[in-house]
């Protein structure tokens, strides 16, 4: 399964260590993430991250791009909603795309156990045969 992580700055070391409590089961799928929060996450986990740009010359466009060709199959997206940075990726934007192709997204880390969890077990597998009839 494709996996996307995205973090605002605020919430990076959030993800870290996220990522380091879960880092068993992430290991089994391939990652991906926008380039800051993709080298942080491989800096304390050792695990390969396929690495976008960094957001703020675009890498948040090409994970938005990702989503909406239905290649992601789950995403993680910690953001701040009392703080607005400029150089954050938009949150409403990838959360939308998400809902267009019917991605799970975990917005808090409540939210982001469960999906993980679920990952774990089996629960988002549906995500390969709705990936199997798109290509038909």
């Amino acid at each position: 399964m494709n996996v996307g992580i995205i973090a605002h700055n605020s919430k990076k070391t959030l993800i870290e260590d996220f990522c380091i409590a879960y880092k068993g089961i992430l290991s089994k799928h391939d990652i991906y993430a926008t380039g800051t929060t993709g080298r942080r996450i491989e800096d304390v986990t050792n695990l390969h991250v396929h690495k976008f740009l960094p957001e703020e010359i675009g890498g948040d466009k090409q994970f938005t791009e990702m989503i909406e060709r239905n290649a992601m199959d789950m995403v993680i997206f910690f953001y701040n909603p009392n703080m607005i940075d400029p150089n954050d990726p938009d949150m409403e934007t990838i959360v939308t795309a998400c809902d267009i192709n019917s991605i799970p997204v975990a917005t808090n880390i409540a939210t982001a156990e469960l999906l993980v969890m679920g990952l774990s077990r089996g629960d988002l597998d549906w995500r390969l045969s709705m990936k199997s009839s798109d290509e038909v």
